[in-house]
């Protein structure tokens, strides 16, 4: 595969001194990089870690007044057919 990447003259020139410094091309150096990433873990944006949806649930919850969180239903996890959907309660 072929791959066209237009950079600015500064991050070429950053290219270029990066490569010089491991005694690589600027497309040796580029190749290697783009190689390490893709074998790599993936990151979340701004390379902190991937979070799982319940740390992300966790995170948004916590956010939620204590007021509001009164009004919740207390069965809305084993009931939410009910809630969402307006079906008979289940059975407990």
């Amino acid at each position: 595969m072929t791959l066209n990447i237009e950079l600015p003259d500064e991050k070429t020139a950053a290219l270029a001194a990066r490569a010089r410094t491991q005694g690589l091309s600027a497309e040796q150096y580029a190749r290697q990089v783009l190689e390490h990433d893709l074998e790599s873990e993936p990151e979340a944006p701004l390379g902190q870690p991937l979070r799982t949806a319940a740390d992300i649930i966790l995170a948004s919850m916590s956010e939620v007044p204590a007021e509001d969180m009164a009004t919740l239903p207390k069965d809305g996890a084993s009931q939410h057919d009910h809630y969402i959907y307006g079906w008979p309660k289940r059975e407990p």
